[in-house]
């Protein structure tokens, strides 16, 4: 199953001019920041304005959390019967609601929504049931989740995703995609039974992924107010209230390096690397090993860049230096959401649509089950290269700008005031970086 969606062929303007205008735009906006910004807005959670009353009363429903379970369930049960009893072939649509409605369609949902997964994560459902038959509380479980693991298990569980999608070499066949979800199921469930809901928050991959993503949404939660009220506020706002936990730059990481590196995989000089250095024939393991090692060195060299950047400032007396990765790692949010969109967006409208279809026969006898199986998916992108491209230059930009912006904000409220602006130096030239090696990736490798 292919991923990405294609190299240069798919930009119709010189590469050079695109990375030059991205730069560009990097640096105006560090300029006109440094100028205009001089005082942190963001310091403390801004209030925000209340959402209307109808759409809170819904919300805040208790019918409608119901509903939002019972539709995580009945998806749930939908997908581990086409995983037990479908085809072991790609028209199972197992594959398409694994690989991209869970993966990458999520993103968009908790940009829109907010925190999606959580409200119909079924491992949450389960463990709430569970509890209940017990009598025991879903929220507290037998142990105290340790709080130095912070998101350190959800880093983990996102390496093992990327890892299956990009590296395992039989990650289009049914029995080990099928293991995978079941492993994970079988975690969640044993680590909400020791620790509680709090353990989804930190160590559910999906759960994680998608918090962060609707940290970017307009919507949160008052958490000063004993009701935490539904309100509306900017997503910079939103973003400044990313938990500064151990782990989270290993999160941001891990999405930001597996996106890098699903472009460079499929690339010429990549190939050509492969097939040069005696890693197909007679050493079958060779490209395995390889692709291993370079999927966690994009992880890795993310991670490096990212620390370098921000450690290479002045500090207060009390501010050590190797807390500065963390306390930054919410500007990583938006430039992953940016390569989201670049890297993944045909992929989402046309597999997406693809499986939708599927779904109407789920094992693959010629059923028709939601009326989808006679509709055809939508490649208007795929024939717009023009608008795609604009599309992709315009996300991975702004993704950074929102992140220089976040940056700026941080670094305001932390660092020493002689060092506010001169500090972020080396933190824009990795943004700058992050730009350059992205936009390559994505349309000249």
């Amino acid at each position: 199953m292919a991923h990405g969606i294609g190299g240069s062929k798919d930009l119709p303007i010189p590469l050079e001019l695109t990375i030059a205008g991205a730069v560009a735009a990097l640096t105006v906006s560090f300029t006109v920041l440094a100028v205009a910004w001089r005082s942190p807005r963001y310091a403390q959670p801004a209030d925000g304005r209340p959402a209307p009353a109808w759409l809170a009363h819904l919300v805040d429903a208790r019918w409608f959390r119901v509903v939002l379970r019972v539709v995580g369930m009945v998806g749930f049960l939908y997908t581990a019967m086409v995983a037990m009893f479908g085809l072991d072939s790609l028209i199972n649509p197992f594959f398409g609601i694994f690989y991209v409605l869970l993966w990458v369609g999520f993103v968009p949902l908790s940009l829109l929504l907010g925190p999606v997964y959580r409200a119909v994560s079924p491992v949450r459902t389960i463990n709430l049931l569970f509890a209940r038959l017990t009598g025991g509380d879903p929220d507290r479980g037998v142990l105290d989740y340790p709080a130095r693991l912070g998101l350190w298990p959800a880093a983990l569980g996102l390496y093992a995703f990327v890892w299956m999608e990009l590296v395992y070499p039989y990650a289009t066949e049914l029995g080990p995609v099928r293991l995978w979800c079941a492993a994970y199921v079988g975690i969640m469930l044993i680590g909400g039974a020791l620790f509680g809901n709090g353990f989804y928050a930190r160590a559910d991959p999906f759960e994680v992924y998608s918090s962060l993503a609707a940290k970017m949404s307009v919507w949160a939660r008052e958490s000063d107010r004993p009701d935490g009220r539904l309100v509306v506020r900017s997503p910079l706002a939103n973003l400044a209230t990313v938990p500064a936990l151990p782990g989270l730059v290993a999160v941001t990481s891990v999405l930001f390096g597996s996106t890098a590196f699903d472009s460079f995989k499929d690339s010429t000089v990549w190939v050509k690397f492969i097939q040069t250095n005696g890693f197909v024939g007679s050493h079958s393991w060779g490209p395995d090993l390889v692709t291993n090692v370079a999927l966690l060195g994009f992880v890795l060299l993310v991670a490096l860049v990212f620390a370098i950047g921000t450690m290479l400032t002045g500090v207060g007396p009390d501010q050590p230096r190797r807390a500065l990765p963390t306390a930054f790692a919410h500007s990583i949010v938006p430039i992953v959401i940016g390569y989201v969109v670049a890297h993944y967006l045909t992929y989402l409208l046309e597999v997406g649509e693809q499986t939708l279809i599927q779904m109407s026969d789920p094992f693959s006898t010629g059923a028709n089950w939601f009326g989808t199986a006679d509709l055809s998916p939508s490649y208007y992108f795929s024939y717009h290269p023009t608008l795609l491209a604009c599309v992709k230059v315009l996300a991975v930009v702004l993704g950074h700008v929102v992140g220089v912006v976040a940056a700026h904000d941080r670094a305001l409220a932390l660092l020493p005031k002689r060092h506010q602006l001169t500090g972020q130096l080396s933190l824009l030239v990795a943004m700058i970086a992050f730009t350059v090696g992205g936009l390559y990736l994505l349309f000249a490798a």
